[in-house]
């Protein structure tokens, strides 16, 4: 329970310190601050950790990201039949779930945030991309910071309990 708590702290310490830095980044470079917490959730919610995980979750993202184009420029071509935009968003949406038979494409929730950054963004690939992509390595900082601090405790405690 202890180490847990410990563990749950440091991520929560180093996560409010990056996403405020996020924030500013994001700002400074006129990114989408809100798709940038859409690429840190990903990583977060990936059951893979490290750098696997933080290739699954670009890879699903970007796969996302596309699949949303498909609906977008796809809907484009019959406006008039609305029809043709419902039949191939589920056509896509069964495709963003098959595809994670593959291991990098394995994170289907990750294909879908990546969907709608882009929805949400209204297709401006150029912008949603980088947005989600430094979003995304700010959540891999944000995690991994938090376990090497939650380390770093728990040997300075259990240093600290030798010497006494």
């Amino acid at each position: 329970m202890m180490r847990t708590m410990n563990i749950l702290l440091s991520i929560a310490i180093t996560t409010g310190i990056l996403s405020g830095i996020w924030g500013w980044v994001a700002v400074s470079l006129g990114l989408l601050s809100w798709a940038g917490f859409l690429g840190c959730t990903a990583y977060f919610a990936c059951p893979q950790g490290g750098f696997k995980g933080l290739l699954i979750s670009a890879c699903t993202l970007l796969s996302g990201m596309v699949w949303a184009l498909v609906i977008i420029h796809g809907s484009a071509l019959a406006p008039h039949l609305e029809i043709v935009s419902y039949v191939l968003t589920g056509i896509v949406a069964f495709l963003m779930c098959i595809q994670a038979k593959h291991l990098l494409l394995s994170f289907v929730p990750g294909t879908f945030i990546g969907a709608c950054a882009t929805f949400a963004g209204q297709g401006d690939w150029r912008l949603v991309l980088p947005s989600l992509a430094l979003g995304l390595i700010f959540g891999y900082a944000m995690k991994n910071s938090g376990l090497w601090l939650a380390s770093r405790r728990e040997q300075h405690s259990a240093h600290t309990a030798v010497t006494k």
